[in-house]
């Protein structure tokens, strides 16, 4: 990298306005995270048109996609972390291999799932339900988004590498066009239009994984074109046990913290069966329309983690606590407007999906008590990314487990055992007021330590 090159990146995240730079950084970020939750959304509610099943069927691949998303985001994170440090640090040989080495450990994580998706499928949806439509439809969804989902790994750390080096414009165009793509096809795959053949609901996974692909091929040509604070080389992109090392030291934890989600969905999905297939197609369509209001603040989190890594790099504690703050004064006004929303129009939200009066019986109460949870879980998010970005994952993923795992799926099963359906939701505004708890404590005592 060039002087002047480093003084560019310098200026813009050590010395620039922090407000302007977290603005600056997390807008595309928010854009391109809001584009994405809507094509999942729309996933769904052309799905719904076949039938319920087709809806419940992609609901419970939920799971699966998570922990894909959760091993290609979390090894992004710690790439993210290592090289927005390095480069605060004007180490330029570590920030090249932190970003080489990602480019391996999407391909090695891509094949574990190739292996999966050959294999288990069928299985999947078996340990979960015995309607056989719902296993049909299953099936081929996640067959589909596991052997072609080289797509999704691959963008994911080709579109770190641009977050980590202040490009978030970037990422906002290929996560832009890939959704766009796949919800341009969506319809055509579904429904058969244009004289494609009708693949009905593994039309919607190859609508996705396409629209990944292309996501792929535009953000790896930014990368080699525009990204000048990197140079990828193919025969640099050998594993580095040093590299490999960091990278999961703050990546790794991420990856559990995330993929706890994923256990904790397959979880609910068999407490919620107990009730009816529709409880399950709802708890399902909760978490794509919750995906509007956590979306923006990930966005939000993926401007900030940067930030706070290379001042942590430069050792500029002040822009360090002022990004924080105002991260959370930002979470906290997304979040509120979608709590209002959730409260007063949970009908029309659930109507988008074509519920039938079961539907809407279950969903309404389900989505006002659940988004009672939603202020609380603002500060919880951002504590998380800030513990991640401070090298301090591992409480991340204490957070997570203790959340998700000690709190919510207990507490979920026993207020099953009552035969009260709606009593269930609470487990959730429970499980985030846990979380605040410990979130509080462990970002006071991390924060309390940094010696500049």
């Amino acid at each position: 990298m060039q002087q002047g090159e480093e003084t560019i990146q310098e200026n813009k995240m050590g010395t620039m306005p922090v407000n302007r730079l977290l603005i600056t950084m997390s807008i595309p970020m928010i854009i391109s995270m809001l584009v994405q939750a809507l094509y999942n959304v729309v996933d769904s509610i052309f799905v719904s048109q076949i039938n319920e099943n087709a809806l419940t069927a992609v609901s419970m691949a939920f799971p699966i996609q998570n922990l894909m998303i959760a091993v290609a985001v979390g090894t992004g994170v710690g790439t993210n972390a290592l090289l927005s440090r390095s480069l605060g640090e004007k180490n330029q040989d570590m920030a090249d291999k932190a970003a080489n080495n990602s480019v391996f450990l999407a391909c090695a994580s891509y094949l574990v799932f190739l292996i999966f998706g050959l294999t288990c499928s069928e299985l999947f949806y078996r340990l979960q339900t015995d309607i056989p439509e719902i296993i049909s439809y299953g099936r081929d969804y996640v067959f589909f988004v596991c052997i072609l989902s080289f797509g999704m790994f691959l963008q994911v750390a080709f579109d770190r590498m641009l977050q980590a080096t202040g490009r978030t414009f970037y990422t906002m165009f290929t996560q832009g066009s890939g959704a766009i793509i796949n919800i341009i096809l969506d319809p055509i795959l579904i429904f058969g239009w244009f004289g494609f053949p009708k693949m009905e609901v593994a039309g919607a996974a190859l609508a996705t994984v396409i629209g990944q692909i292309i996501a792929m091929v535009i953000s790896a040509v930014l990368n080699v074109t525009k990204n000048t604070d990197i140079q990828l080389k193919f025969k640099a992109m050998r594993p580095d046990k040093e590299v490999i090392g960091r990278i999961y030291s703050v990546g790794l934890p991420s990856i559990i913290m995330s993929s706890i989600a994923s256990v904790m969905t397959f979880c609910m999905n068999k407490i919620l069966m107990s009730f009816s297939s529709t409880a399950t197609a709802v708890f399902g369509v909760y978490f794509k329309l919750q995906s509007f209001v956590f979306m923006p603040v990930f966005g939000l989190n993926n401007g900030m983690v940067p930030i706070i890594a290379f001042n942590y790099g430069a050792k500029q504690k002040q822009r360090i606590l002022k990004t924080m703050k105002l991260a959370m004064m930002y979470a906290f006004g997304m979040m509120f407007i979608g709590l209002v929303i959730f409260q007063l129009c949970p009908s029309v939200l659930l109507e988008m999906f074509n519920a039938s009066d079961d539907m809407l019986s279950i969903g309404i109460p389900a989505l006002r008590t659940i988004s009672v949870s939603f202020l609380v879980a603002a500060f919880n998010i951002i504590s998380i990314s800030m513990l991640q970005a401070l090298g301090h994952g591992i409480y991340s993923m204490f957070i997570s487990v203790g959340r998700q795992l000690i709190v919510l799926i207990p507490v979920a099963y026993l207020l099953s055992r009552t035969g009260n359906l709606n009593l269930v939701w609470l487990a959730f505004p429970l499980a985030e007021i846990m979380a605040i708890l410990l979130s509080g404590v462990f970002l006071r005592k991390v924060l309390k330590s940094l010696d500049f």
